[in-house]
């Protein structure tokens, strides 16, 4: 109070220094306001982030698969479809003649002995008849020949009838291409193809028509060589045909090989010919549907092996190093153990075990 009431009293001091007194103290102020609001501009702190409801993400645990028993089978698969075991491929054997009539379409029943089809040969009736007539002068002659028979020298006679029969024997060739000319169905059934048209000129051997029995027909089906090798005739197969259901039936034939074209002495290369069965595996069936017919798609799964009350696991749960197979078994208490293994027949998604495992164990998937 003292220093205030002696620096304070006007009296005392000096005007001057009075006024600086006072800009000091109303500068001291301002600083302090400044300070203090300079406080109330810096950006606030961050509230710390509460890590304690975040949950962190649990390792997966790989699966586990119980040891089952079941009826574990092997197959090999293949796709296939209906034929006819009676199927014909009909030709004409006269060469470069053309197709004068076509008696028949494709899909159409035709009956045994009914025309399917005619070539051109008017040239062939016109030359008959020729010598038809010249061959009746021939008879004539023959005759005359045979009341002089015991006048006649006997080489002379042997020379007039061996003339008379090639003339008769060409009369006969003429009339054989003549009828040659008209293909007919060996057997009832129905039309499966038609590769020629009226006024083709057809070469001999060319099909002209397929004509298969609809009444006669065996499942036909194809498998890889691998596959081959592991069917025998008389297994089990289950066929799946289209729109129709599934059959039994067992192996009839496996497939011939063949080392030809197969082209059935179809030259003209036009598909029509008949299907060759002895490059397919063939399958007897009890018996087909009323609606299946020649041609129907199918599928079959031969079984190569079965066996009853396998004990089986995944394939997942297999585990190899090396030579040694093995699985890892699952204990009641967590914990995890190798067991050794010795593995038998394999599907795509299971295996057999035979030694090392029993049913009710479970095992762990890779």
């Amino acid at each position: 109070m003292k220093w205030w009431t002696a620096y304070s009293s006007p009296s005392n001091e000096n005007p001057i220094k009075r006024r600086n007194r006072k800009s000091a103290s109303v500068l001291a102020v301002l600083a302090l306001s400044v300070a203090l609001s300079g406080c109330s501009l810096l950006p606030s702190e961050p509230e710390e982030e509460d890590l304690s409801t975040i949950q962190l993400p649990k390792i997966s645990e790989k699966p586990r698969y119980d040891v089952v028993t079941k009826t574990l089978e092997t197959t090999a698969s293949g796709s296939g479809k209906i034929l006819s075991t009676q199927e014909k491929q009909l030709y004409f054997t006269l060469e470069g003649k053309r197709l004068k009539k076509l008696y028949i379409q494709s899909g159409q029943t035709v009956e045994a002995g009914q025309a399917i089809a005619e070539l051109d040969v008017d040239d062939l009736k016109k030359a008959l008849s020729k010598e038809a007539l010249s061959f009746k002068q021939l008879e004539l002659d023959m005759k005359s020949t045979l009341r002089k028979k015991d006048e006649m020298d006997p080489i002379e006679f042997e020379m007039k009838t061996l003339q008379f029969e090639e003339a008769r024997q060409a009369l006969v060739d003429k009339q054989d291409d003549i009828d040659k000319a008209v293909l007919t169905a060996p057997f009832s059934g129905t039309v499966v193809s038609v590769p020629v048209q009226e006024g083709d000129l057809i070469k001999a051997y060319d099909t002209v028509s397929v004509i298969a029995n609809p009444n006669s027909l065996i499942v036909a089906a194809e498998i890889s060589k691998d596959d081959l090798q592991k069917v025998a005739v008389g297994m089990e197969v289950r066929v799946d045909i289209n729109n129709a259901g599934k059959l039994k039936g067992k192996v009839k034939q496996l497939p011939i090989p063949s080392t030809d074209n197969q082209n059935g002495g179809n030259g003209n290369g036009n598909g029509g010919k008949t299907d060759n069965m002895n490059k397919y595996l063939l399958v007897d069936v009890d018996q087909l549907p009323k609606t299946v017919t020649r041609g129907t798609p199918l599928s079959i799964s031969v079984i190569i092996n079965r066996k009853e009350n396998a004990v089986v696991i995944p394939l997942a749960a297999l585990r190899t190093i090396g030579p040694r197979t093995y699985v890892q078994v699952a204990e009641p208490d967590g914990s995890k153990r190798e067991i050794d293994v010795e593995v038998g027949q394999q599907t795509s998604t299971d295996a057999e075990i035979l030694n090392g495992l029993t049913p009710g164990q479970k095992v762990v998937g890779r």
